[in-house]
């Protein structure tokens, strides 16, 4: 009656264990491989900038009624990003 769920369990906790092994093991291969520094190796250097207002122009054009508007300034806001230099 236990004989076949015993089984059963064992089966579910071998494939466990090789399911994990191989997560870990690839874990590794890919974080050895994507670690590498050598000579010449730029790393990037990001800073944050905060959130500001610019001005922006809007040229001269016209309206859906074919009415002439003269260009204008606005204020747009910017907000905060990361800028990356190499």
């Amino acid at each position: 009656m236990f004989g076949g769920r015993a089984k059963k369990v064992v089966a579910l906790g071998t494939a466990a264990v090789a399911l994990a092994g191989g997560a870990v093991l690839g874990a590794v291969g890919t974080a050895s491989a994507t670690t590498h520094h050598g000579p010449g190796d730029h790393r990037r250097h990001c800073d944050v900038v905060q959130g500001h207002w610019v001005r922006t122009w809007h040229p001269a054009g016209r309206d859906r009624h074919g009415r002439q508007h003269p260009g204008y300034w606005t204020r747009t806001r910017v907000p905060a990003h990361q800028v990356c230099n190499r």
